[in-house]
């Protein structure tokens, strides 16, 4: 069962370990890490959220973007024909990190200390299982209460013109500004889903540009939730179980801080997956038609024991 959530500034937990850790908080051997939050009991009221029955996927296509990002491989699929009968199969190649993505806490580890949640080294990535994805199929997938904060749509209303396609940090300040707009409150163990118009402004781009764009040598700027204390403070007394957006890495990138990356404090630290380039467009549209901004999400990865990210396969329903 889940344990209480000890005070932001009890961190870390484990104290010869990394900064911001909060390893053992759920056992020295803990696999899910915050989504062991998603209880019977939890699931059961968020089922509540459930008024209209109407059902919006989160995924975008698995051949997008046109040019992938980070020199990630494209996405291939072919189809055979079984000849001479009527029947076909299809092959599918990806990177399980070149749409839609659950980062899992196999991905992203403490960079000065070379180690993933719960003290898990490189070594045990190459010899085991340990910290797959496959743990968090095995025990239902992440199912629970999502809110999502409409940042894009609420920035525009306000005359703030976003810059997506460069690092543009959105504070804390202003999600909560958005979160009061919609009327929305936070629940213990909600997965929260940030809306900030970059899935947009990328599908904009003339192929040419789009494959300028991900080449940049020096990494590519993009929008995202600001990286700082402030940040990670809110996500942890929030409760949140899961952080998912339609940015490229959640945080703005090139990260802002070494000290407070996100990627570093909630994959290896807490673990608490981070969602990237989910296609929120017709959940916003149909959340505002509806001014209804919480649902029930559902989202099984793909079974891969040992996966280190995976699609979501993610709905939710209003």
């Amino acid at each position: 069962m889940p344990l209480p959530t000890p005070p932001f500034d009890a961190l870390p937990l484990q104290k010869d370990g990394p900064r911001g850790n909060a390893w053992g908080l759920f056992g020295a051997k803990d696999e899910l890490g915050m989504l062991n939050r998603l209880t019977p009991e939890n699931t059961l009221t968020a089922t509540k959220e459930v008024v209209h029955g109407i059902r919006v996927c989160t995924d975008w296509t698995l051949n997008l973007p046109k040019a992938p990002c980070f020199n990630r491989r494209q996405f291939e699929h072919k189809i055979t024909h079984k000849y001479p009968r009527t029947v076909n199969d299809d092959n599918v190649h990806l990177n399980t990190q070149s749409s839609t993505q659950w980062d899992g806490f196999r991905h992203f580890g403490y960079q000065d200390h070379e180690v993933y949640f719960n003290g898990c080294k490189q070594e045990d990535i190459h010899n085991s299982l340990r910290n797959g994805t496959h743990v968090w199929v095995e025990n239902g997938g992440i199912v629970g209460r999502g809110v999502l904060l409409d940042y894009a749509s609420w920035a525009a209303s306000q005359g703030i013109k976003t810059e997506a396609l460069s690092t543009w940090s959105i504070p804390v300040s202003d999600l909560k500004k958005v979160a009061e707009s919609q009327n929305v409150t936070f629940h213990p163990n909600d997965i929260l889903f940030v809306r900030s118009g970059y899935i947009n402004a990328l599908s904009s781009l003339p192929d040419n540009e789009a494959a300028v764009y991900a080449s940049e040598p020096s990494g590519m700027p993009a929008i995202g939730v600001e990286s700082c204390e402030e940040t990670l403070k809110w996500i942890w007394e929030n409760q949140f179980t899961a952080v998912a957006g339609d940015m490229i890495a959640f945080e703005a990138i090139p990260f802002q801080s070494e000290k407070f990356s996100l990627h570093e404090w909630l994959l290896a630290g807490w673990g608490l997956p981070i969602g990237e380039l989910f296609h929120l467009e017709a959940l916003a549209a149909e959340c505002r038609k509806l001014g209804k901004w919480s649902f029930l999400f559902s989202s099984v990865p793909l079974n891969v024991p040992g996966g280190v990210a995976s699609p979501p396969n993610g709905v939710a329903i209003l």
